[in-house]
């Protein structure tokens, strides 16, 4: 081979090399992680989709379709739930196959070509595509009958027109079957990234005429948006379902069983029928200042809890979440034990630190930033790391200082690390076992410690999931 040629050969083939994407996407499984390994480490992963019914947050508290039935799912499963919020099929199914998420909890259709990529679990519901378009401007004043003749009825009429649908979509098979069926539908896919809701409402904007969407979904969106039709359908059922890794066997196999015995139960009708059903709540959430979708505010209380997070150097969303944990955002409330309201402080602690009144929001944050401000002071000198030590103040504020300081004792004692939370975890856990509170060390005594552990966890989650939705 002359050698100007393997010199051309060669440089060819490093541009192609260079032209391959970072992102490509892995339609296969490159790991192995199924049940067993899920169990072990405690927690399963759900890849949710970005929109008004799966997944978002709602005056402070994580609601959706999805997100319910996988706190259920993660329940019986005995593990915790992480969510990853993510757009796109394509870009939802590679990030199943390399791991990032452990099942993806799309309202996907089932299709011939997906279950080549991934394992559908048993369906959760059946649902058809239908168009979504926009009434005549003068709809309000035209009577149905009017209104049927002014929009596409016929698919036949959407030959030579242009339809947005996602990458890689369901929808996008579909009109590709009915454009070589009935002629020429100019099929536009947006981005990996596109999701149904944000063309939904580019057509209710006239920023693009047509889309399509499970009827469901589409029924929510009109809610929204009165603007629209969507009452012309396009396929067939189909079944919708979610999804995980073609080697996750035991996975799927669990929810399938689980699936099978919550649509027996009434609750899965009740979560349905609150997200698909109830178009007065549905419009409620979506517009309120309170909904991740409709604002950026977690609660009527997000300026004074500003100001004390400043105080703190702490993220506001990070404070945001222990007030939820401590009190859902209700000023008056007043636990078993006589703790009081945001942020659920003793009298004597509440006094101590600046609430004469702990049922006024101002003076409650102020003594519970103080408090949180004293914890931290106390627990720098012993824990050096920052993300360690949030955790420490958060079990102290829990659960005062002295078990915590127990628990650290008997992980020192055990050749285990006392400035590492799920060492000294272990052992707060231990306080129930007559062998270890009565040990030398402690100091306390008896403690059934799960709560403060559970309130660390809990505050972290929640802290993880306004950061999904919420701005700094």
């Amino acid at each position: 081979m002359p050698l100007a040629f393997r010199f051309l050969l060669v440089f060819l083939l490093f541009l192609l090399g260079c032209s391959q994407p970072d992102n490509t996407v892995s339609l296969s499984p490159v790991v192995e992680v199924d049940l067993a390994v899920i169990k072990k480490r405690g927690y399963i992963t759900a890849l949710v989709d970005n929109n008004s019914f799966s997944y978002l947050i709602y005056k402070g508290r994580p609601i959706g379709y999805e997100y319910e039935l996988l706190r259920l799912l993660a329940k019986e499963l005995k593990v915790d739930l992480k969510i990853k919020l993510i757009s796109g099929v394509e870009n939802g199914i590679h990030q199943l196959n390399t791991g990032v998420g452990d099942i993806l909890a799309f309202p996907l259709t089932v299709t011939k070509e997906r279950t080549e990529y991934v394992s559908f679990s048993r369906p959760l519901f059946n649902s058809y595509q239908v168009l979504v378009q926009r009434k005549p401007d003068n709809w309000r004043d035209l009577k149905q009958i009017e209104i049927d003749s002014q929009v596409v009825r016929d698919p036949r009429a959407l030959i030579g027109k242009e339809v947005h649908v996602m990458k890689s979509s369901s929808f996008a098979e579909r009109l590709r079957a009915l454009s070589q069926k009935l002629g020429d539908i100019h099929i536009v896919e947006d981005s990996a990234n596109a999701e149904t809701e944000s063309l939904i409402k580019q057509v209710a904007l006239g920023n693009i005429d047509y889309t399509v969407a499970d009827h469901p979904i589409a029924m929510v969106n009109s809610n929204y948006y009165p603007n629209l039709d969507v009452s012309t359908i396009l396929s067939t059922p189909q079944q919708i379902a979610w999804s995980v890794r073609k080697n996750s066997p035991e996975l799927l196999n669990v929810i399938n069983t689980w699936l099978v015995k919550i649509k027996k139960a009434s609750t899965f009708m009740v979560i349905y029928n609150r997200y698909f059903k109830s178009p007065r709540t549905s419009l409620l959430r979506v517009n309120s200042d309170y909904s991740s979708l409709g604002g950026n505010k977690i609660s009527r209380y997000d300026e004074l809890i500003k100001s004390g997070a400043q105080k703190l150097g702490w993220d506001w969303r990070l404070l945001a979440a222990i007030i939820y944990r401590e009190s859902k955002f209700v000023s008056n409330d007043e636990s078993w034990a006589g703790a009081r309201g945001l942020m659920q402080l003793m009298p004597e602690t509440a006094r101590r630190f600046g609430a004469a009144n702990p049922d006024d929001p101002r003076q409650s944050i102020r003594a519970g930033v103080n408090y949180l401000r004293h914890l931290d002071k106390f627990w720098e000198k012993k824990v050096a790391d920052p993300d360690e030590r949030l955790k420490f103040v958060l079990a102290s504020y829990n659960a005062g200082l002295s078990h915590i300081m127990d628990a650290r004792k008997l992980a020192r004692k055990h050749g285990k690390d006392p400035a590492v939370w799920n060492d000294v975890e272990f052992y707060l856990l231990k306080k129930s076992d007559r062998a270890f509170y009565r040990d030398p060390v402690v100091t306390a005594g008896y403690c059934k410690c799960e709560e403060p552990v559970n309130y660390v966890k809990n505050v972290l989650q929640t802290f993880d999931e306004y950061k999904l939705h919420i701005a700094v």
